[in-house]
C-alpha cells in the first residue's frame, strides 16, 4: 500500500511531504523547549515570565500589553489582588495615552490598575470580570470615522453589543474621544455607556465627552477631576500624598555592546530581517520610488505626490485603504532639547517599569539611546499635555516659572483658560516651552516617561493596485505656518518632504470601508476636494483598468475643487487624460480663488442636481472625501436639498433617504478635520 502511495507523487509531491514533516518535528522539538516561534515577548533580560527561554546577543522588546496566549486579564486581577480594570479604544494614541494616565493618577489611592488593549485579550473574558469583589471597569473608547470603533476595539465592540455579556454588579465609566465635526460624534462613547449599563453594570460617574475639533485634553481635566474623587468615595479608597511624586518608570544603563532598537517597534533588527505580516506594531520599511511636487510655482504651498515600493512584503491593499506612515521628528528639535537639558543623547539605557506585575515593561521600544528615543518614539511636536506641565513644573528652579507651569495644569476656570490661550491656542510642543521656561530642567529619562509616543499618520491611497500591487501612491499638503515668531511645522508631512527617491520609510496599509461597486457598470459620483481626491485617482484607475480589459464601466462623476487652477490644480493632466479615454464621464471643477465670488464643490452638486439627482435614481454610489468641519456637511445639505427639490421629498424623507443611502454604502465618507 506504502508504495503504491509513493508511486503516484512526483519530485515536488516528495519534497514538499519531506518540508511538512520536518516542520512538524522542529515544532515539536520547541515546545517540548517552551519556545514560540517569533517571539517578541522577551523582556529587557532576554527573558519571559512565560516562556523562559533566552537568547545570548538579541533581546526583544516587551510587548506593550499582554498577548492572547498569557493569562487571562482575570486571572492576572485576580492573582495581583486588582479590582481596577481600564480598557481602551484608541486609532491615534490618545486613548490609550489617556488610560496609562488614569492607571498613574490611581497610585495616588495606592492602586494598581489593570490596563488592556482589546485586540490583545479574548473579548469573552469579559464575563468574568463579576469574579472580581469591587470591579470597576473604566473605558476610554474612540469614534472612528464615521461613527465606528477603532481599529484595536471592533471586537470588544461587538461582544458587548451582541449583549451575551453579564455585568450584574459591577461598576463602569466611560470617557468617549470623539470629534464634533463629524456627524456621529462620539457614537462609541455613547453606545457603550449605554450598554454597559444594559449589560447589568452600574456607572459609576457621567459619560464623558471629549471634542478634539475644540479641547480634547481640557475636557478630560474636567472629566477627570472629578471623576477620582467620585470613585474614591465609593469605594471608601485613602490618598497616598507619598504617591504623588511616584515614577513609572526607573532607569537603567545597558552596558556596551547590547544591541539597541534604532527605530524599530516590535523587535530588534525588524527592518533588516522583516517579517510579515505588517502592521501597526511591525511595519514594513518601504523604498520611496518618486517624490514629486504637485502645485505650480505660483502656489505658497506645497503638496507632495510620494509613491513607495512594498515590494517582497505581501502587503496588499485595495483603492480606497490608507497607508500609515511612521514619521521621524526634526533633527533640529531633537537637537535643541539635548541643547536645552544638556545630556549625552547616544548613552545606552532602557526605562523598566517600577511595578513588575505591569504588562507593559517599557514605555517603548529599549534598550535604545536617548537621542533614537527623541528621534522615533516619542513626540516633541504636540502641544504639551496639562500632566506632563505639573511634573516638569517641580525640576523649576525659578519659583515664578514653576507657578506658571503649575498652575497651567490646574483644573480651575483661570488654569483650563490659560492652558487653552497658551499651549492649544499658540500650538506650544514642549521644546517651545523648555525654550521659554530656561530654568526648567528635568531629567530627560522623566521627560521621555511622560511625552506621548510618536503616532502614524493616515493618508488616502491615491493609487490602484491594479496597476501594480507593489507601489503604493498617496499626496499631502505640507503643513507649514507661523504663529508670531515660531514656525509651525507638520511632523510627517515635512518629514515626507524630505524623503528623496530611495530612501526608506516604515509603512503599513489599513483597510478601509470605502470601496467601489462590485459592478463595474454601477455609476459613481465622487467628491473631492483638494488631496480629497486621493482615493478617486485609485478609483478611476481601477476602473481604466477594466475598461482596458474590454469591460463596460459605469459613468463617473468627479467634483473636483482648488483654490485656483494655476496654482494647485493637482493632477491636472492625468485628468484630462481620464476623460479623453472616457474613463471619467464627467468633470466639474470648482476654483474658489480664481474669481470674485468663491465656488466650492457644493455650489458645483447643486448645478449639476438634475444630472446628479438622476444617476443617483439609476443606482449611483456617492463618494465624498476631505474636510469634514464644513466640506462634508455643505455636500451632504445640498444632496438633501436635491432629494427635496428635485425628488419632492419632504425635509424628514430627504433625511431618511440619505439614511438609507448610508445604511446600504451607497454614500460613503472619507474626512477629516
Amino acid at each position: 500500500m506504502l508504495a503504491y502511495f509513493l508511486n503516484g507523487l512526483d519530485t515536488s509531491d516528495i519534497i514538499v511531504l519531506t518540508l511538512l514533516a520536518g516542520g512538524a518535528i522542529i515544532f515539536a522539538v520547541m515546545k517540548l523547549l517552551n519556545y514560540s516561534p517569533g517571539s517578541s515577548s522577551l523582556n529587557s533580560t532576554g527573558s519571559s515570565s512565560n516562556n523562559r527561554y533566552s537568547s545570548p546577543t538579541v533581546a526583544a522588546v516587551s510587548p506593550t500589553f499582554s498577548s492572547k496566549s498569557n493569562q487571562s486579564f482575570i486571572d492576572r486581577m485576580r492573582n495581583e489582588n486588582r479590582q481596577v480594570l481600564i480598557m481602551y479604544g484608541s486609532q491615534t494614541g490618545t486613548a490609550e495615552e489617556m488610560s496609562g494616565r488614569l492607571a498613574k493618577d490611581l497610585t495616588r489611592y495606592s492602586k494598581k490598575a489593570v490596563v488592556v488593549d482589546p485586540e490583545d485579550i479574548e473579548v469573552e473574558d469579559l464575563n468574568r470580570l463579576t469574579e472580581i469583589q469591587d470591579a470597576l471597569l473604566v473605558l476610554c473608547i474612540a469614534t472612528y470615522g464615521e461613527g465606528d470603533p477603532t481599529d484595536n476595539s471592533v471586537s470588544l465592540v461587538e461582544y458587548l453589543n451582541a449583549g451575551e455579556c453579564d455585568l450584574s454588579g459591577v461598576r463602569f465609566a466611560v470617557f468617549g474621544l470623539g470629534n464634533k465635526t463629524y456627524e456621529h460624534f462620539n457614537a462609541i462613547g455613547k453606545q457603550m455607556d449605554a450598554q454597559l449599563e444594559k449589560l447589568g453594570g452600574k456607572r459609576i460617574f457621567a459619560l464623558g465627552l471629549g471634542d478634539d475639533d475644540a479641547n480634547l485634553e481640557e475636557d478630560f481635566m474636567r472629566w477627570r477631576e472629578a471623576f477620582l474623587p467620585k470613585i474614591a468615595a465609593e469605594f471608601n479608597w485613602e490618598l497616598n500624598t507619598e504617591a504623588e511624586t511616584m515614577r513609572q518608570y526607573q532607569l537603567e544603563e545597558v552596558e556596551a555592546g547590547k544591541a539597541l532598537f534604532k527605530g524599530e517597534f516590535g523587535r530588534l533588527g525588524a527592518y533588516e530581517r522583516p517579517r510579515p505580516p505588517f502592521d501597526i506594531k511591525n511595519p514594513f520599511l518601504a523604498t520611496v520610488l518618486v517624490n514629486d511636487e504637485l502645485h505650480t510655482e505660483k502656489s505658497d504651498r506645497s503638496c507632495r505626490h510620494i509613491e513607495f515600493s512594498v515590494e517582497g512584503s505581501r502587503i496588499r491593499y485595495e483603492a480606497g485603504d490608507h497607508l500609515a506612515v511612521f514619521p521621524t521628528n526634526d533633527s533640529n528639535l531633537v537637537e535643541k532639547i539635548i541643547e536645552l537639558l544638556d545630556f549625552d543623547a547616544d548613552k545606552a539605557f532602557r526605562l523598566v517599569n517600577v511595578d513588575e506585575d505591569a504588562s507593559k515593561r517599557h514605555p517603548f521600544p529599549c534598550p535604545t539611546t536617548f537621542r533614537t528615543a527623541l528621534e522615533h518614539y516619542v513626540d516633541i511636536c504636540a502641544p504639551v499635555k496639562s500632566h506632563v506641565l505639573k511634573a516638569i513644573s517641580e525640576y523649576c528652579s525659578d519659583e515664578a516659572e514653576k507657578q506658571y507651569l503649575s498652575s497651567l495644569a490646574t483644573a480651575n476656570e483661570e488654569g483650563l483658560a490659560e492652558y487653552a490661550r497658551y499651549i492649544q491656542k499658540e500650538r506650544r510642543s514642549i521644546v517651545d516651552v523648555l525654550k521659554e521656561h530656561k530654568s526648567c530642567k528635568p531629567p530627560i529619562e522623566y521627560l521621555l516617561e511622560l511625552l506621548p509616543r510618536l503616532q502614524a499618520r493616515y493618508y488616502s491611497i491615491a493609487s490602484s493596485p491594479r496597476l501594480g500591487e507593489e507601489k503604493i501612491a498617496i499626496c499631502a499638503v505640507v503643513t507649514k505656518y507661523s504663529i508670531g515668531d515660531r514656525n509651525i511645522r507638520g511632523v510627517c508631512t515635512n518629514y515626507l518632504t524630505k524623503k528623496l527617491a530611495t530612501s526608506k520609510s516604515p509603512v503599513f496599509v489599513r483597510k478601509s470601508t470605502m470601496r467601489l461597486p462590485h459592478r463595474t457598470t454601477t455609476q459613481v459620483i465622487m467628491i473631492g476636494p483638494g488631496t480629497g481626491f486621493a482615493p478617486f485617482r485609485g478609483f478611476l484607475q481601477d476602473r481604466q483598468f477594466h475598461k482596458n480589459a474590454g469591460k463596460e464601466i459605469g459613468k463617473m462623476h468627479l467634483f473636483y475643487g482648488c483654490r485656483h487652477p494655476e496654482h494647485d490644480y493637482i493632477y491636472q493632466e492625468e485628468l484630462a487624460e481620464f476623460e479623453r479615454d472616457g474613463v471619467l464621464s464627467h468633470l466639474d471643477c470648482a476654483f474658489s480663488r480664481a474669481q470674485n465670488e468663491k465656488i466650492y464643490v457644493q455650489n458645483k452638486v447643486w448645478e449639476a442636481r438634475v444630472r446628479v439627482w438622476q444617476a443617483i435614481q439609476d443606482g449611483a454610489h456617492v463618494y465624498i472625501c476631505g474636510d469634514a468641519r464644513n466640506m462634508a456637511r455643505d455636500v451632504q445639505a445640498t444632496l438633501q436639498k436635491i432629494f427635496r427639490e428635485l425628488g419632492g421629498k419632504t425635509e424628514q424623507e430627504a433625511q431618511t433617504y440619505f439614511k438609507d443611502m448610508e445604511k446600504s454604502k451607497r454614500y460613503q465618507a472619507d474626512v477629516w478635520s
